[in-house]
């Protein structure tokens, strides 16, 4: 059984006991949080496409922010050059139940 979910502009295939690193949500660690189905595949083999009212359940592990990417411009022969680091902030949660 996995389910395809939508969450920070982003889609996942999930199934029940995966830890995904999403976009940061807006919960605190340990809260639920339910979040919205674009397909959902059964048992059986069944599979329903489409926002059907079906939630995934996932519960907040903890908050973070991921690895340093350097972002490095230059102009060739200008003398001219800019250095830049980001670090996006992801929330990781445990999906905890497919509601089928």
């Amino acid at each position: 059984m996995f389910a395809v979910i939508k969450t920070g502009g982003k889609q996942y295939k999930v199934k029940e006991g995966d830890i995904l690193r999403v976009e940061k949500l807006n919960a605190n660690e340990g809260d639920t949080v339910e979040l919205e189905t674009l397909m959902i595949s059964d048992e059986n083999g069944n599979i329903q496409v489409g926002n059907l009212g079906k939630k995934v359940i996932a519960k907040v592990l903890k908050h973070g922010k991921g690895e340093k990417i350097i972002v490095f411009k230059y102009m060739p022969k200008k003398h001219w050059q800019r250095k830049k680091g980001h670090r996006q902030w992801f929330t990781e949660i445990k999906i905890e139940k497919i509601e089928s």
